[in-house]
């Protein structure tokens, strides 16, 4: 029992040539850590209970405090229902979700098939063609050429402006590749043994195994489609075809058709600050509203593909 003893002992390494990430942590540490811990939260969720306040409050106690709210005295959805029954803003959320679900769409299947195909050992052409997407990624195209093609081929004051210039980001690309190569090599062989192309294999081997990189890639798309306003802007002339985002932005910034209402009293019961944050809460909740269900796919997807590639 004591040579038994005495071999465990002599395994284990002595306290000082232990790693630093091996030490027990002391106290100090721990309550330091919960400290920024508690500091970093409170800082990313006050603002946002701010603008939520500010949106709920009446109009007197907003423009009372400064032009914001931290609690109500009185909870009212006023500026909501202003905000959503403007046409502006209901045909601007409707413009958004439609660019950003089929943009998520399109952009998800252009990356899975150019991947897929880049990620094949001895295709045609696919180095050269790696290194020109690598190189757009290093020196992306200014905004006058973009523009002028996009006139060019007639997209000017139309919906594909929105979607189509960034249809594939190469970040994504390379994240989807690098999850493919990761595959056991077996897969495929067992594929080809049974007589599958390249579509069967990809569709009943490869894309099954690739959820999680899907799930986190698709998100990236749905977010960047959803929050962008520039193109709105260089793009539309027309002010009906404006996604929400490029809306709020003329409200935040200019406080286009925002005006305040009064009450018989000669109160004020709208606040256009109020109806600012109203309109910048529906903006946020969509992507709010999906990102708990991705979350458990970010360590998965994204270091796979990223260590891999």
């Amino acid at each position: 029992m004591s040579d038994v003893f005495d071999a465990r002992k002599a395994t284990r390494a002595p306290r000082a040539e232990r790693p630093a990430w091996k030490e027990r942590p002391r106290a100090v540490t721990q309550v330091a850590k919960t400290a920024v811990l508690v500091l970093t939260v409170a800082m990313v969720l006050i603002p946002f209970w701010v603008v939520i306040a500010t949106s709920l409050a009446p109009g007197q106690q907003i423009i009372d405090n400064g032009g914001w709210a931290f609690w109500p005295d009185t909870w009212t959805f006023d500026a909501y229902r202003k905000v959503l029954s403007n046409e502006v803003t209901t045909r601007a959320l409707f413009v958004s979700v439609g660019v950003t679900a089929f943009g998520t769409f399109f952009s998800l299947v252009c990356t899975v098939f150019l991947a897929y195909a880049l990620a094949r050992p001895r295709v045609v052409g696919g180095k050269p063609i790696m290194l020109l997407i690598l190189f757009t990624f290093l020196f992306p195209p200014s905004f006058i050429p973009t523009y002028l093609v996009l006139d060019s081929l007639g997209m000017i004051d139309t919906y594909w402006s929105l979607f189509l210039p960034v249809l594939v980001n190469v970040f994504n690309l390379v994240v989807v590749r690098g999850f493919f190569q990761g595959i056991p090599e077996e897969l495929y062989e067992a594929a080809r043994l049974d007589g599958a192309g390249e579509l069967r294999t990809l569709f009943t081997i490869v894309l099954p195994l690739s959820k999680a990189v899907i799930a986190v890639v698709g998100l990236f798309y749905a977010v960047g489609y959803w929050n962008d306003f520039f193109r709105g802007v260089m793009y539309l002339n027309d002010n009906s075809m404006y996604p929400l985002q490029t809306v709020l932005r003329g409200y935040v910034t200019q406080g286009e058709g925002l005006a305040s209402e009064f009450t018989a009293e000669g109160k004020l019961s709208q606040a256009p600050q109020a109806m600012k944050m109203a309109v910048v809460v529906i903006a946020t909740i969509p992507i709010l509203c999906v990102y708990p269900f991705i979350q458990r796919y970010f360590t998965k997807g994204v270091l796979a593909g990223a260590i891999k590639s």
